[in-house]
């Protein structure tokens, strides 16, 4: 059950905190107006959720929120959207440990609760117990409500995963017809996997520095491995991973590689391309053609896809599932 009273006046109270906090960018948040501090945004079952609540969660996003939006107009909607996200993402958190709790029979080991605040200590407080409990005190918890705290993320991150894990198999159906209707989604452009070979003039002469590039084009031609080659002789910044270049389109490279090089097929090779005080030698490890990707070469990405958006359908209606049988009231 979901009662919906006007926003008004919650939406007013926290933009007037988050606004304080905007513009304190460098300053600490002690001087905010505290008299909404302990208003109530809404009730789930027995739970409230406060001002300050939502606040904790907004402070922190502010700085990016004005980096993206330099008008007023812009800003404030944008803000009251992220507002109402944490405003729904605090309920439905409230849901979800709710849902595993009716389960008398699942329990949190509290061996995992006890290594969660050990970590805690250990990374945030050097170990040291008395930094932790000065801590706690600081925040006004006691032990008792850290732990229940803790135990609750816990049970939040596991009931989240448990629902994305019921998602995780896609029919090969489901996968041919995301790709027939998303074709264009899978354009390549030309492609070539790229190893490169390259010697540099130095104190070589013209003829020099071609008698070397025709030894290297004979060596390949008799059958040597080109990444040996170029681990060999290669003056290139890669020349100790064969001159690897991976991927390549058109359009990342210059003029006088892209001419020769997509003129090849798998396994082929350039014959010496001289560009200043430098001349190359290009091979085609792989090529990919402009087109339509075959689903052969997509299925895997269509895949995880899938099960992203059938994960987020899934959530979303256990999710309005849970609010549907659950006590929330807005104030």
């Amino acid at each position: 059950m979901i009662v919906r009273p006007s926003l008004t006046a919650a939406g007013l109270a926290l933009l007037l905190l988050a606004g304080r906090v905007a513009a304190q960018d460098t300053k600490p948040a002690d001087n905010l107006d505290l008299r909404y501090e302990n208003g109530i945004v809404a009730v789930v079952e027995e739970k409230a959720i406060t001002v300050e609540e939502v606040r904790r969660e907004l402070a922190p996003l502010i700085p990016e929120l004005q980096r993206q939006y330099k008008t007023e107009a812009e800003y404030n909607k944008a803000l009251e959207a992220l507002q109402s996200d944490i405003i729904q993402s605090l309920i439905d958190r409230v849901l979800i440990i709710k849902e595993f709790r009716k389960d008398e029979k699942k329990r949190i080991p509290a061996q995992f609760v006890d290594n969660e605040i050990s970590d805690v200590q250990n990374t945030q407080f050097e170990g040291d117990r008395s930094k932790f409990l000065a801590y706690l005190r600081a925040k006004g918890k006691t032990q008792r409500e850290y732990r229940k705290e803790v135990e609750e993320d816990i049970i939040y991150a596991y009931m989240r995963q448990q629902m994305r894990k019921s998602t995780s198999v896609v029919s090969p159906v489901k996968i041919q017809t995301y790709y027939n209707e998303n074709k264009d989604k899978f354009y390549q452009d030309d492609a070539v996997d790229m190893r490169l070979i390259q010697l540099n003039r130095n104190a070589l002469t013209e003829n020099q520095l071609r008698a070397a590039a025709d030894n290297v084009v004979a060596r390949l031609n008799a059958g040597e491995k080109f990444e040996e080659i170029a681990k060999e002789v290669s003056q290139d910044a890669r020349k100790n991973r064969g001159g690897d270049w991976g991927w390549q389109k058109r359009n990342d490279l210059r003029k006088e590689f892209v001419d020769q090089l997509f003129n090849l097929q798998k396994g082929q090779f350039t014959a010496p391309i001289y560009v200043g005080d430098a001349v190359y030698v290009l091979y085609v490890a792989d090529r990919k053609f402009a087109g339509i990707q075959p689903i052969e070469e997509v299925r895997a990405e269509i895949e995880r896809i899938v099960v992203s958006q059938m994960a987020r359908e899934s959530q979303e209606r256990w999710l309005e599932r849970l609010r549907r049988n659950g006590y929330v009231k807005y104030y």
